[in-house]
Order: structure tokens, then C-alpha cells, then sequence
């Protein structure tokens, strides 16, 4: 994940606030300061112990060596390091779209794209706006907008408005402290399976109906949103997530057609389709970030025939911000298959996303 933003609009607190609330996740990050006193790193040092690599020479956009970059990810990626996410935090001075590339042009397979979330100041939008006026353009490359200190914005519900109607499709979300909902930007790992270091998490205090507080004293549910009067002193960016579970194969060709439209506002698909008889042999994992989409074939556990009915299940979970769950599942449901024999040519479309694997991969 690129996390990007202009100057103080807060991704260090929102790095900050993910590492807090990762939910048992390892988080490393990858801090690139500009200059030479390297403060953003200094700020999260700390939570990070040695999962923490900072670029000191520059825009980590204008390395002087691109293959830094991979040097870096490669440490955090190994099987030891037991990392589940990478968060690239960027300067405020870096440009978004280069940072998205580089990410992208990684040959590390261990690597799965997920996604620029561009942070906002919402107190100050108008004056970075005049000041930077390509705020626009990275707005509209951006997955995900977090338009931070919306509680300190005269005139908070324009600045929203206006964000929104500068991103193509992306989610847009309110926050407060750069609180934003670990489980709208990654998969947290149950806590039972936590390994390595010691998690703020563990020093949270959990009352005897196992509730979690937050430093606030907020009560959150199991999505962890808070409570409504917890709500009120504890602004937490919400999401909406629809599971979809069918017993039917999908029908490739009908599933494209749904992810190529898919609406403004939902930020994260993922899960496992079953094709049917386009392709007996595997399951297809699916992961899309706004508009990157991709699909990893994986063998079936009991062979290429099931052995009992409703042994093969489509299972996906689509989340975000102001979508319509409601439309979104009866879409789903209209991609299921209803020819009685593969076509020939209809899984054309889903390979396209599939990417090919070194022969030691």
C-alpha cells in the first residue's frame, strides 16, 4: 500500500494509528523523509523496531538507484520477517503516480499491489489546493481519499463534495486523527495466530465481555466501529462490506463484465471463484484494489472432480465507502453460470489477470 499526501496532512498519523490498531497484523513500513533529518521516520521508529526503512536521500520517487526500493521490500517480504502488510509512506513531496509504478514494476512475487491512499487536509484543502494545484491530478489516481481533520474544516461537507467530485471512482472517507478502520485497507490476522513482537494491541485492556477500548475509551464491535455515543467522541472512517457466497460456478465472462463497471466507492474485492467447467482443476483467488485487479489459479484440496454437491463454493468479500450492497449482491448473483457446457473462449477475459510465476514461484 502507497500512502501519499501534500505536507501535515497526516500520514504519519494514520501510519501511526494502523500500527496501534492492526488487529495482531505485522505492519513494516517503508518511511522516506525528505531531507536530512528524517522526522517521519523518528515518529514511527518506535512501534516499528526493525521492520521500520527509511530513504533518506530525497523524494523516494527520485532515488538515485530505483532498485532500492526492491532491496527493501525483499527484506521485509521474507518468509522471517513474518510481515502482512507493506505501507510505502511517501514524502509530501513525492509524486503518487511514479511511487504506483515502482510498486508495481516490483519482479518480487511475494508482492500484491494494495492500493495509493492519498490523505487530505481537510482544514486546509482550499490554500494546498492553490498552493499545489496538482492536487488534482493525484486525487483522481488516488484508490482511496481519506480527507483527514474534518473536524477542524469550516465548511467539512464542501470539502467532501468537492473531493469526491475530483477522483474517478475512488472511495472517499471521512476521518478525524487519521482514524481510519485497519479492515477497509487490509486483512487483519486473528489475534490467536499473532507471532514476533509484542502488539500495542496487547496493551489494550479488554473488560470481561470482551469488548476492546481504544485510547479514547471507545467500545468497537467485532468490524471495529464504535459505539454511537463513543461515535461522537471518536470519529472512525466507516465502510460497508457485502460477503457473496454462491453455490453456482460463476460465468467468467459475466463476472468481467461486473468488475470492469464496478462502482465508485468500493475499494477492495477479494475471495475465491469457482468457474466451474471453464476449469475444473483450480479455484481462481481474486484481488482487486480500485481499478488493479488480479487473479491467482489454485488447485483444488480434493482433485479435479468435487466429490459431494456444494463442495465448491464462490466466496468474495467486497468492501467500501457509500457503496449499495444490496444492487452490488444481486449483481454477483446474476454472474452465476447457467450454460451447461464451458465456452470455449470465456475465461479469456480472467487470465488476462493472471500473473505468470517465475519457475521458482
Amino acid at each position: 500500500m502507497v500512502l501519499a499526501g501534500f505536507l501535515g496532512a497526516g500520514k504519519t498519523t494514520l501510519l501511526n494509528h494502523l500500527l496501534h490498531h492492526s488487529g495482531g497484523s505485522r505492519i513494516g513500513a517503508v518511511v522516506n523523509d525528505f531531507g536530512a533529518i528524517e522526522i517521519d521516520a523518528m515518529a514511527v521508529a518506535g512501534a516499528l523496531g526493525d521492520s521500520t526503512v527509511s530513504l533518506g536521500n530525497g523524494c523516494l520517487c527520485c532515488a538515485v538507484d530505483a532498485g532500492e526500493l526492491d532491496d527493501y521490500l525483499e527484506r521485509l517480504t521474507r518468509p522471517s520477517a513474518r510481515i502482512d502488510v507493506i505501507v510505502v509512506e511517501a514524502s509530501g513531496l513525492a509524486e503518487p503516480q511514479e511511487l504506483v509504478r515502482m510498486v508495481l514494476a516490483s519482479e518480487n512475487p511475494r508482492i500484491v499491489y494494495g492500493g495509493l491512499v492519498e490523505v487530505v487536509d481537510a482544514a486546509e484543502f482550499d490554500g494546498t489546493r492553490e498552493k499545489h494545484p496538482e492536487i488534482d491530478r493525484h486525487l483522481a489516481l488516488a484508490d482511496l481519499v481519506v480527507v483527514n481533520k474534518i473536524d477542524r474544516a469550516e465548511g467539512g461537507e464542501r470539502v467532501l463534495r468537492t473531493v469526491r467530485d475530483l477522483v474517478d471512482r475512488a472511495a472517499v472517507v471521512p476521518a478525524v486523527h487519521g482514524r481510519v478502520d485497519p479492515e477497509f485497507l487490509f486483512d487483519r490476522r486473528p489475534s490467536e495466530d499473532r507471532v514476533g513482537q509484542l502488539s500495542f494491541d496487547d496493551l489494550h485492556t479488554h473488560d470481561e465481555a470482551g469488548d476492546t477500548h481504544d485510547e479514547a475509551g471507545d467500545t468497537h464491535d467485532e468490524a471495529g466501529h464504535t459505539d454511537r455515543e463513543g461515535h461522537a467522541r471518536h470519529l472512525h472512517a466507516a465502510y460497508e462490506s457485502l460477503s457473496f457466497t454462491s453455490e453456482v460456478p460463476l460465468s467468467p465472462r459475466r463476472l468481467m463484465e461486473f468488475l470492469d463497471s464496478r462502482p465508485e466507492g468500493l475499494y477492495r474485492i477479494k475471495g475465491y471463484v469457482d468457474f466451474g467447467a471453464h476449469d475444473r482443476r483450480n479455484r481462481y483467488a481474486v484481488h482487486a484494489v480500485g481499478p488493479f485487479l488480479r487473479f491467482r489459479p489454485e488447485p483444488w484440496a480434493g482433485g479435479p472432480e468435487p466429490k459431494a454437491a456444494g463442495e465448491r463454493l464462490t466466496q468474495l468479500v467486497l468492501i467500501g465507502s457509500g457503496i449499495d450492497t444490496t444492487a452490488l449482491g444481486k449483481a454477483l448473483a446474476a454472474c452465476e453460470e447457467d450454460a451447461p457446457h464451458a465456452d470455449e473462449h470465456g475465461m479469456w477475459g480472467v487470465l488476462r489477470y493472471v500473473q505468470e510465476r517465475s519457475p521458482e514461484g
